[in-house]
């Protein structure tokens, strides 16, 4: 066997290998955007803290090439479109169990098919040319497509989150000053 066969057949070990988890975080992913869930107070800060440093990672690794940084922008911009689109069709209910919501389930299809499409052209990539042997760190950042992807899905997130935290706020106050009033 060859140097690049036996490299790319440990590297496609290694994806299978990974194939269990990574199904079951599509799943998860795809269950979380369409069905009912609790707000979380603690998942809500996180993506609020989190989602706004890796993008100025990403940000940083794509420095000095600003057409890869108007395509991040670009994503990040209809994502948050995308965000306040969602929220308007995002059913509330505050209940006695706690705060639920439950997104629309068109928009978390498409992003969920979005996310699995890009994650299945990279795995293609990677089965059909053995591109992590032959790729540079910041292969990355270079992939317009994925910055626009990885824009628009971290924008959705980020500006969902927000309008999440303040619907959260306003229920909370709601009741504090039902509860205050004589």
């Amino acid at each position: 066997m060859t140097g690049s066969m036996a490299a790319l057949n440990s590297s496609t070990l290694t994806i299978v290998a990974l194939m269990p988890l990574i199904a079951w975080r599509i799943y998860v992913r795809v269950k979380r955007m369409v069905g009912r869930q609790r707000v979380s107070r603690i998942r809500l800060w996180i993506t609020l803290i989190l989602f706004p440093l890796l993008l100025v990672l990403l940000s940083l690794s794509a420095y000095g090439h600003w057409e890869r940084l108007w395509w991040l922008a670009g994503g990040l911009a209809a994502g948050a479109g995308l965000g306040v689109f969602g929220l308007k069709h995002t059913r509330f209910e505050p209940t006695r169990e706690g705060l639920f919501y439950t997104p629309n389930a068109h928009l978390g299809i498409a992003l969920s098919l979005l996310f699995v499409g890009r994650i299945g052209w990279r795995l293609v990539q990677i089965f059909m040319t053995g591109l992590p042997q032959r790729g540079q760190p910041d292969d990355f950042t270079t992939s317009p497509l994925t910055l626009s992807i990885v824009g628009l899905l971290f924008g959705y997130y980020i500006s969902y989150a927000v309008g999440l935290m303040r619907w959260r706020f306003s229920v909370l106050r709601a009741k504090r000053l039902r509860e205050a009033a004589p």
